[in-house]
């Protein structure tokens, strides 16, 4: 995990424990939430193959322990339910919520992070940005509820770490998301030379990049390199092999799905928050 993840809030966590403790009932709808919790990131290793090591071998015997306490239970219930709170602490973790990323978009303090893993050579990353990012901005960033933290994942090649690197470089003026919007404005063939040098050096222009010396340096620079590595590092540990791949606070989604289902992910998650 990278270092400058933020860990979840204490806050919120001892705020779901007190809850979970005011009646049979509820215990019992927190457990199944817990467990609805461990069957989507189990979903996403059965597909990456490593999220349940990492997750445990960072955090399990905290989660154990502050289980039992809030449930005040013992056995295979508990040691299910302790697993489940681990392992969505560790997800939740992976959110930087940096005040000034550029890659960013939304409060640093939103209720609800979804961290999208995302390729410029993608065609469902495209569609995805142009069909359904627009709405839940709208509804859902606009109003305070949710932060959207991009991760660069190339994936298919030379061009995607072209594009990669020129993203990021033109985040470096403010300008990631109107690079984004140009870069996924029109479908390519892949490595056909859409994203060669002078491509990104025009789509950079049209998004309104000023100094573009400057730009062409950034995208040449070791620091471009090293965050591109970085975001990548982060989705290979999740086991993240395919993109769009999206993580709405502790629970996994894949693929640019229909917008209900992001909806529906964002809405649970700001619930459970509360």
């Amino acid at each position: 995990m990278p270092s400058s993840a933020s860990p979840a809030s204490p806050a919120s966590r001892s705020s779901s424990s007190s809850s979970s403790s005011s009646s049979p009932s509820a215990a019992r709808v927190r457990r199944r939430r817990r467990r609805t919790v461990a069957a989507a990131a189990a979903a996403l290793t059965a597909v990456v193959a490593t999220v349940l090591a990492f997750t445990l071998d960072d955090t399990s015997s905290g989660g154990a322990s502050r289980d039992a306490a809030a449930t005040e239970t013992t056995g295979p219930d508990a040691q299910a339910d302790a697993q489940a709170d681990a392992q969505a602490d560790a997800l939740r973790a992976l959110a930087r919520r940096e005040a000034d990323d550029p890659l960013a978009v939304g409060r640093a303090d939103a209720p609800v992070v979804m961290i999208e893993y995302s390729d410029f050579q993608c065609p469902y990353c495209g569609k995805f940005a142009r069909d359904t990012e627009p709405e839940l901005i709208r509804s859902y960033v606009d109003k305070g509820l949710l932060r959207i933290e991009w991760r660069n994942f190339p994936i298919f090649g030379e061009e995607s770490e072209q594009a990669a690197r020129a993203a990021w470089a033109a985040g470096q003026q403010d300008r990631f998301w109107e690079f984004h919007d140009q870069a996924y404005g029109t479908t390519h063939k892949r490595n056909s030379g859409a994203f060669a040098a002078d491509k990104v050096t025009g789509m950079a222009r049209a998004a309104g990049v000023k100094d573009l010396d400057r730009f062409r340096k950034d995208m040449a620079s070791d620091e471009a390199a090293e965050a591109v590595r970085r975001d990548q590092e982060e989705g290979y540990s999740l086991g993240v092999s395919s993109t769009p791949a999206f993580l709405v606070n502790d629970v996994p989604v894949l693929g640019a799905q229909p917008v209900d289902t992001f909806r529906q992910a964002i809405e649970a998650a700001a619930k459970d928050a509360r």
